[in-house]
């Protein structure tokens, strides 16, 4: 089978610039200045910045705004299975002949001059969303904000800052009023912005950043609540209270990003039915997210398996707290990690409520914590820890043990990425 046109030209594009991360603009605005500007053409803007949950919340105002029979483009990070899935155009993944077509007048704008992958392919995402007319441009921030790719729009319609947590330190700053600063980047002159909760010392970054820009701040807490009550969805704002029904993702985390989501949509003059659309119709995969069909359920077929790409102490915290909140059952983790994660951290919460963990490394990802490695941090955070060659192998350890177990494989999108590929 011949190698996709796209992947050849994504190979290219990894050889342009010898690190995979560099954060500055400059490369950004001389490539888009060479491709006409096209982030000047794209429909209004949200931007959405932040640690934890900006995926999520993105997935539930985009199901929102569909919901209300509008259409959004869409950019995320990093795909799951194919790269494809990082640009989402009115509505629909980019297929390969316009996503071909796009990078290769990237690569082509750009010449032999210096420039990261996800610059380059960034600047592909407007290329292919000034193309195509949609009502709303989702832009989900790689990593921090200030000098972050997707900080080329200088008017967009709302900004957003999902809770901030210590992440990315060597490029974001060591403390969390550094990497709140990064994340605050985003805010532009006017344009409000929604504030998901926020430790004390990250709020009073963004919301001094925003008093210097005139930003009006829709904080959580100050401007608008959101909680559970009898199965329920509550959210309250200056506006009013609606009743909608629980978020379609799970984790009790998920209540607090559905708040962000329906005070954006709120932000923007939307009303009730897109509120109740942002949380019924939305689908984030790799967000614990229920394998039911394909050859790793098949394996196992009386297991419950789950999936989730959360990989720092936070997400973890809100892995522990869903899964302790589970119907009792034995419960083992089979976990993969990157080399620049809280290893340790993200361990230490998730000893709680796990009987085991099989570590495994992540095929293909030259930045993979060894599989020794992640067993050991797991050990000092009190896990009953091994390691597996593959996450096939460690599935069959533990349900030749316990057919029936709760079996969560996590760590890292790449890890999921691997899984939802090989699960078809």
């Amino acid at each position: 089978m011949s190698q996709p046109a796209s992947d050849i030209l994504l190979d290219r594009m990894m050889s342009l610039h010898p690190k995979i991360i560099d954060l500055t603009l400059d490369r950004m605005e001389r490539i888009l200045a060479a491709l006409g500007h096209p982030e000047r053409r794209i429909p209004p803007v949200i931007h959405i910045a932040g640690t934890n949950g900006k995926g999520s919340t993105l997935a539930m105002i985009r199901a929102g705004l569909e919901g209300a029979g509008l259409t959004c483009h869409a950019y995320t990070s990093p795909h799951l299975a194919r790269f494809h899935e990082r640009i989402r155009v009115a509505g629909q993944l980019i297929d390969e002949a316009a996503l071909s077509r796009t990078l290769d007048a990237c690569l082509a704008a750009n010449g032999a001059d210096p420039i990261t992958y996800f610059e380059i392919t960034t600047a592909a995402a407007f290329v292919a969303f000034a193309g195509t007319q949609a009502d709303y441009t989702l832009l989900e921030v790689g990593l921090g904000g200030r000098l972050d790719a997707t900080n080329v729009i200088d008017r967009p319609a709302l900004t957003v800052i999902t809770p901030v947590d210590l992440d990315h330190q060597q490029y974001l700053g060591e403390t969390l009023e550094e990497i709140a600063g990064e994340k605050a980047g985003i805010l532009k002159r006017g344009v409000p912005v929604v504030v998901g909760r926020q430790q004390d010392a990250a709020l009073e970054v963004i919301e001094a950043r925003a008093a210097r820009l005139s930003a009006p701040v829709l904080a959580h807490g100050q401007h608008w609540q959101v909680w559970e009550e009898r199965g329920r969805l509550v959210f309250q704002d200056e506006t009013g209270l609606l009743d909608l029904p629980r978020p379609a993702l799970a984790g009790a985390h998920q209540i607090e990003n559905a708040g962000m989501a329906l005070a954006a949509l709120r932000a923007l003059g939307h009303g009730e039915a897109a509120c109740e659309a942002a949380m019924t119709n939305v689908v984030w995969p790799a967000r614990m997210q229920r394998l039911r069909t394909g050859p790793l359920a098949k394996a196992t077929p009386e297991a419950e398996i789950w999936l989730d790409g959360g990989h720092n102490p936070h997400a973890a915290r809100a892995i522990a707290a869903l899964l302790a909140d589970m119907p009792e059952r034995p419960t083992h983790l089979i976990c993969g990690m990157l080399n620049t994660k809280d290893v340790t951290g993200y361990m230490a919460p998730l000893a709680a409520v796990a009987d085991s963990l099989h570590a495994v490394s992540i095929p293909g990802q030259a930045a993979t914590l060894p599989a020794a490695e992640t067993a050991r941090a797991a050990r000092t955070a009190g896990l009953d820890a091994r390691e597996a060659e593959s996450v096939m192998a460690a599935l069959e350890v533990i349900t030749a043990r316990e057919p029936a177990a709760r079996i969560l494989i996590c760590g890292s999108l790449y890890l999921a990425g691997e899984i939802l590929k090989e699960n078809g």
